[in-house]
């Protein structure tokens, strides 16, 4: 896109003003349209920011919107690419009221065990045991279901179901839960986009009748696979190896997780951009290798375009195989943007390809903009391609000095700058997400990602190809070994002091923000770059400097959080998620906590207890909130004993808050409360003592009344009971 001059008429300083800002914006040339991807992008978050479900007729918007900016555009640039920006941004928010609108409802589930049964669509091996996914599922000889059901088998069980066969168990089953904490990820809305009715465990052992075979021959394959490696690689590296040639990463025990998240190398678990170049650039080398090593071949058929489209097909087998996951889905587009570029003879790797991939993910799945994986790998590979245009010119002008020593400073610079780019792109998206940095992912990154590209991966695509010939034990013998060769970088680097700080996590608006401004440092040239980089900072600046929540109390009501200067103290009842717990301890910033006492103070005095309440004052000035304390109900039992009468009553009017884990069946005129009942209809609740008041935040509030969102009723006389523990003690969860 090109912009004309303003027309002449103004003369003097103004003038030489507007000169420069015209000539400003020319120099843009190529920098307008991946501006259209953004504006996408932007109405997908405007659909999923509202609390009600708008009308997807807005779709109908875009079309003469687009005709007006073709039209103006030829007159005016400017105002055409403006028009061109909302039509994109209509058409986001379109699209995704579109999805959203022809997707199953979701699904009202029975409180207690019904007898599940349907047609296997996907088996995962956990670290304990197997989890079990179910197309068209009938609870109790119902009618089958238009979503999927996930059940986890008993460790014990030996049931060894595959895709396609039929399995009933007795089992529990939920629907998806909601966040953890108020501005939390909602695990509902991914479930409703993904076809997820519900997630549960199983109640006995599982009954498998055998299938017909062939109903779904790329998850057949994916289990064969994973049986094959986890035969041949043992342990942690099995898990893995894996997660690398299938996608599936819930049988990576959690220490080694940990480890290769706190190192920063949990990206190369996710397969994505890395692994896709890797299978692709090696099998293009190979094949163009192999053409040219046949004279007859070489001579009639043209090398680099059989080779590229090789490659690609490679590329689309192992997207398929290890589950078609977003970042492939990114990266696929780009490969096929950049075979395209190849046989064209233009540029592959550019930001107007990038800006198409997007475009593509965002159209196809709207929802997965709001994940960690979307945001992440768009960003690695946005920062790394303004980073590569930024310093082209340099590097370029280094390696023209010639000599072996520059070369060898160019590949081991290059990729500590690839680490560096793509860590500092990422690090808003993981604050936000994680609450976590990784302060060391340069180094680790720079010993662990050879490996993977020279060892690992080449050899588990060696194994793969040798399996049906049963000659691939070698090759997954090297493999197995790169990867304990990144286990141990892995563990090295996460045990440095301070490698992994735990940070409160990045607030949605100062991440939206910081998202921007990253975008305009990036999609500009010159100094035109120079606002987004001050948004960027100033946006981070604003999020570090929020307050966490001073008080957090689960959905379930089982666990309440109360935050001190001298750490979380938090009160727990039986049956307490450790999900839900580490949730709320990474929404405020701390790795551990303390219980509250039975009687006496603590944290200096903010917290003074009875066995009937505790009394919390976070700041000697501030108002104070009363957690009411009640022993926990018997086994099977709905709801135990009432707050305590005397304590409710001289609490009532005096302090900001009242947070009762059962229900308060009197009114508590003057102070807000949160009790067992309020807590099934907002969810997760979170409050902020200032003033003389309590600021409250739920996550019923956050996250309206949509598709995803059950109906609570307010008039409801009782809250729901909750779910039965099983034998570990604890109810489903987002987990399952």
């Amino acid at each position: 896109m090109s912009l004309a001059l303003a027309p002449a008429g103004l003369t003097g300083p103004v003038a030489r003003l507007r000169d420069a800002a015209w000539a400003g914006l020319a120099a843009q040339h190529g920098r307008f349209a991946p501006w259209l991807s953004v504006a996408l992008g932007l109405g997908v978050l405007g659909y999923f920011g509202a609390t009600e479900e708008p009308d997807p007729a807005i779709l109908w918007l875009v079309p003469p919107l687009l005709l007006a900016a073709v039209a103006f555009g030829r007159r005016a640039p400017l105002g055409g690419w403006l028009l061109g920006l909302g039509a994109a941004g209509l058409l986001g928010f379109g699209a995704a009221a579109w999805h959203a609108a022809r997707m199953p409802p979701a699904l009202v589930l029975p409180a207690t065990a019904v007898q599940l049964s349907g047609t296997v669509q996907l088996v995962e091996a956990l670290a304990e045991g197997r989890r079990v996914t179910l197309r068209a599922p009938r609870l109790d000889a119902g009618p089958p279901l238009e979503r999927t059901l996930r059940v986890r088998l008993r460790a014990e069980d030996p049931a060894r179901p595959a895709p396609g066969d039929t399995l009933a168990v007795r089992a529990l089953v939920r629907a998806p839960s909601g966040p953890a904490v108020p501005d939390g990820w909602d695990f509902g809305r991914a479930a409703f986009f993904s076809g997820l009715g519900g997630s549960g465990f199983a109640l006995g052992p599982a009954e498998v009748t055998a299938g017909p075979g062939g109903g779904a021959p790329i998850a057949a394959l994916r289990q064969l696979l994973s049986q094959r490696i986890a035969a041949s690689i043992p342990g942690e590296a099995g898990a893995i190896a894996v997660a690398l040639l299938t996608g599936s990463q819930a049988a990576i025990p959690a220490p080694a997780m940990a480890a290769m998240r706190d190192s920063g190398l949990a990206h190369l678990l996710s397969v994505s951009g890395l692994h896709m170049t890797i299978v692709m650039g090696t099998t293009f080398a190979t094949l163009r290798l192999l053409v040219a090593l046949v004279p007859f071949v070489a001579l009639r058929v043209p090398g680099k375009p059989a080779a590229a489209l090789g490659a690609l097909a490679a590329g689309a087998f192992y997207m398929l195989l290890t589950g078609a996951q977003v970042p492939m889905q990114r990266s696929f587009a780009m490969a096929a943007l950049v075979t395209l570029a190849l046989l064209a003879g233009r540029r592959a790797l550019s930001l107007r390809a990038l800006a198409i991939a997007a475009a593509v993910v965002l159209l196809a799945a709207p929802a997965e903009l709001l994940g960690p994986s979307f945001q992440m790998s768009f960003a690695a590979v946005l920062g790394l391609i303004a980073g590569h245009e930024a310093l082209r010119a340099r590097l370029a002008a280094f390696r023209a000095g010639g000599g072996a020593w520059r070369r060898a400073m160019l590949v081991v610079g290059g990729l500590a700058l690839t680490s560096l780019l793509a860590g500092a792109a990422t690090a808003p998206f993981g604050l936000h997400h994680f609450g976590r940095l990784q302060l060391f992912g340069v180094l680790a990154n720079a010993l662990a990602v050879p490996v993977t590209s020279l060892l690992v991966m080449p050899a588990g695509m060696v194994a793969l190809l040798l399996v049906p010939l049963g000659l691939d034990q070698p090759a997954f013998w090297a493999m197995g070994l790169g990867i304990e060769g990144i286990l141990v970088i892995a563990r090295l680097v996460a045990g440095l002091p301070g490698a992994s700080p735990i940070l409160p996590p990045l607030p949605g608006p100062a991440l939206g923000l910081a998202a921007f401004g990253f975008c305009w440092l990036c999609l500009w040239r010159g100094g035109l770059r120079l606002p987004g980089l001050a948004l960027l900072l100033g946006a981070l600046a604003a999020g570090f400097m929020a307050r966490p929540p001073d008080v957090l109390v689960a959905a379930d009501a089982r666990q309440v959080a109360l935050r001190t200067e001298a750490g979380v103290f938090l009160h727990r009842q039986p049956g307490a998620d450790s999900f839900t717990r580490d949730a709320m301890l990474r929404r405020l910033g701390a790795t551990a906590w303390q219980p509250l006492p039975e009687t006496g103070e603590a944290a200096d005095g903010a917290i003074a207890c009875t066995p009937a309440a505790c009394r919390f004052r976070p700041r000697p000035d501030g108002p104070e909130a009363v957690l009411l304390r009640t022993a926990p109900p018997p086994r099977g039992a709905r709801r135990g004993e009432p707050p305590d009468a005397a304590t409710l009553a001289a609490a009532c009017g005096h302090v900001a808050l009242v947070v009762a884990t059962e229900p308060i069946r009197r009114a508590c005129t003057g102070t807000a409360v949160t009790d067992r009942f309020t807590l099934w209809r907002n969810g997760a609740t979170a409050a902020w003592l200032e003033g003389s008041s309590a600021r409250i935040e739920t996550a019923a509030a956050r996250r309206g009344d949509r598709p995803w969102v059950p109906d609570v009723r307010p008039g409801r006389p009782e809250p729901l009971p909750m779910a039965p523990r099983d034998p570990g003690g604890a109810a489903p969860t987002a987990r399952d």
